[in-house]
């Protein structure tokens, strides 16, 4: 386990390079298993999510290897569809592998798999549309069990824009003979970028207006080159990091038009953000201002994983600020550990009403889960005192460097581990 161990009352000053997106990285290394050529997957973060994947992967039988630039990927010897217990249930973006092993071998069988404690996340909605696919699946034992290679020539709408459905389904039906069609798919620019590595990989995938998916049948995958799109929820959170201490970051590798929701937020807080080409320059005020209120909600709406780390922007707001989580329903535990420090917030099922105050205080605090836990460390880089964020590990989970970065740009930000 790890601790961070953090000092505040500094404002953050300099400029963070931004790594590859986590989110689009993970479903992409699933996505390779359909292309029995190597592929090159460059900008890839390497994060403790991205490393259980590889770790899968290899379990499965492909090659892969880090290179300077990012990841090298041969499946051409790949021979299970039997996912790892292990690695599995530590990562939930495992169950994006049931649609590709599907689409290369016809088969396919992982365990209800894991990752962050952020409430319940059905896996009802990739499993209804594999079955329509005609798929036969059954669930038994922990174990989710796949047969059947996915057809195509139906047209499977979503109750819900899932994004990890949408993903997997993608996937599913680039194996299949003839065309799917996704009906309300999400809209998350990551799914554009797996779009974009399987059609780099000689599959056909477009959109058609922002209600359909069509996913060419028929094609076959060869070796391809990708580079994964920047990671804006380490934007978004190093965005608030400035906004939170009062201080100005510059940060490089940005895209301004993934981030619009938050930049909205984040000028109503009373933050000043200027953009020129891939580079973001975000100036935060002495104290933010209320947020009167804002919902999480699937993209182009406020994204839930920035939920937690605006949240922490609010406990020092000027005024009284409320907050609605409508995308998962147990994403509010921080809310408990920043009293710890000082906080005045009352949690009322999927809604948080925070009243600001003039100054947290330094406290020791748990990371319940990853982004939970980068809200509790960009409070103490403004409250008074050390602060203590243990199970930091989790962190680890979606930011690298993490804690190196923000002591570039003047945080006073140690790990110890244990």
């Amino acid at each position: 386990m790890a601790k961070l161990i953090i000092e505040g009352g500094r404002p953050l000053k300099g400029q963070i390079s931004l790594q590859g997106a986590k989110n689009a990285a993970l479903p992409i290394l699933a996505a390779s298993v359909l292309v029995p050529e190597p592929v090159r997957i460059t900008n890839c973060p390497r994060l403790t999510d991205v490393e259980n994947m590889a770790g899968i992967l290899k379990a499965l039988g492909c090659r892969v290897e880090w290179t300077e630039d990012g990841l090298l990927i041969d499946t051409g010897s790949a021979k299970s569809a039997q996912l790892p217990e292990a690695l599995s249930a530590s990562i939930r973006s495992s169950l994006f592998l049931l649609g590709p092993l599907l689409g290369r071998f016809g088969a396919a069988e992982a365990p209800y798999p894991g990752g962050c404690d952020i409430g319940n996340r059905p896996v009802d909605l990739h499993l209804k549309g594999l079955r329509a696919m005609g798929v036969r699946v059954d669930e038994a034992s922990g174990r989710i069990r796949c047969l059947g290679r996915p057809k195509g020539g139906v047209e499977i709408a979503l109750e819900y824009p899932s994004v990890g459905a949408t993903e997997n389904l993608i996937m599913a039906a680039c194996g299949a003979a003839e065309d799917t069609i996704l009906v309300n798919p999400a809209r998350e620019p990551e799914i554009d970028d797996l779009m974009a590595f399987l059609n780099g990989a000689g599959f056909d995938l477009r959109r058609e207006g922002s209600s359909r998916i069509r996913i060419r049948g028929g094609r076959q995958g060869h070796g391809t080159l990708h580079a994964v799109m920047p990671d804006r929820i380490e934007a978004g959170t190093y965005m608030v990091a400035a906004a939170i201490t009062g201080g100005h970051l510059l940060l490089r590798g940005g895209r301004r038009e993934h981030l619009s929701a938050l930049i909205t937020a984040l000028r109503e807080a009373g933050c000043r953000i200027r953009s020129e080409g891939t580079d973001l320059d975000i100036e935060g005020p002495e104290r933010p201002r209320e947020l009167r209120r804002l919902v999480t909600l699937p993209y182009p709406g406020f994204p839930t994983d920035m939920q937690s780390q605006v949240f922490a922007l609010c406990t020092l707001a000027r005024g009284t600020s409320v907050l609605e989580e409508n995308v998962f329903e147990d994403r509010f535990r921080h809310g408990a550990e920043l009293r710890r420090m000082g906080a005045d917030c009352l949690i009322r099922g999927r809604a948080a009403v925070i009243r600001g105050v003039k100054s947290l205080h330094g406290a020791t605090v748990t990371a319940h889960d990853l982004r939970g836990g980068a809200a509790l460390a960009l409070a103490g880089l403004r409250a008074e005192g050390i602060t203590v964020v243990e199970r930091a590990e989790r962190i680890d989970r979606g930011y690298a460097n993490f804690e190196a970065n923000l002591r570039d740009v003047g945080a006073a930000i140690r790990r110890e581990d244990s």
